[in-house]
């Protein structure tokens, strides 16, 4: 089995080389997949605050940038609804809807397709209640999935218990629906979405540096146990990547 499994990377790379793209259903002339999940009607919907009235503060690009480390300790300050609502606006927030269609976001994606979905495990948000939650983008709210007493625990143990998950004040689950960026990509764009990811991994950990709060990426959970808890089918839609977020500790004297 160990030989087996031994050259899977090099495999990935070598089928989704451009030349081995095809003829997608872009090409085909096929419809293309809806921007966004839909929901069912009567589900619990939360307004966000609009994010051109938010005040962060003001932050040198550079500051910002060199500043940047990840951070696994946080306190047990809470976010402020205002705060939350200025990192999902710039990391998946959409500026536009074009004719195509497809939306224009603050961050960039292959051929605008942006497969992402934001789920997120709220711990510690002023006014909302702990859970998980995914984020409707397009108008931007938040939709409530799963307010169990138990899942944080559930999505810390399948992160391979790396505690800051449930410790943190909110953590950040980015899902891809996949056939959004197979549309135009074909097997390639399974290249693109972890591209993807990591442009908006990085305009979180910028951001945060705005609001005195602290990130860290986690690519290190269990695939399978992680989309169940979501409900993900691991398939059409899995998960891609996580970031914990939380105001950074006190420095002690």
């Amino acid at each position: 089995m160990k030989n087996m499994n031994k050259n899977i990377g090099g495999e990935f790379i070598e089928k989704t080389k451009y030349q081995y793209m095809g003829t997608t259903d872009q090409e085909k002339e096929l419809p293309q997949p809806p921007l966004e999940l839909e929901y069912e009607k009567g589900e619990v919907l939360i307004e966000l605050p609009s994010v051109s009235n938010i005040k962060v503060n003001n932050i040198d690009l550079r500051e910002a940038i060199e500043s940047r480390k990840s951070l696994r300790k946080y306190s047990n300050e809470f976010l402020t609804k205002e705060e939350l609502s200025y990192l999902l606006w710039c990391t998946q927030g959409v500026k536009a809807i074009t004719s195509r269609p497809s939306t224009l976001r603050n961050v960039p994606s292959a051929g605008s397709r942006h497969s992402f979905e934001t789920y997120l495990l709220i711990n510690r948000v002023n006014g909302l209640k702990p859970g998980l939650y995914r984020y409707l983008a397009i108008d931007h709210k938040l939709l409530e999935v799963n307010t169990e007493p138990d899942i944080a625990e559930k999505i810390t143990y399948s992160c391979n218990e790396q505690i800051y998950v449930k410790n943190s004040a909110v953590t950040f689950i980015w899902s891809t629906v996949i056939y959004r960026m197979k549309w135009r990509y074909g097997e390639r764009g399974y290249r693109y979405v972890h591209l993807d990811a990591g442009h908006v991994c990085q305009n979180l950990y910028l951001t945060a540096q705005s609001i005195d709060s602290g990130v860290c990426a986690i690519a290190a959970f269990d695939d399978d146990r992680l989309n169940e808890l979501l409900g993900l089918d691991g398939e059409e839609q899995f998960v891609v990547y996580l970031a914990t977020v939380g105001k950074k500790p006190e420095l002690k004297s």
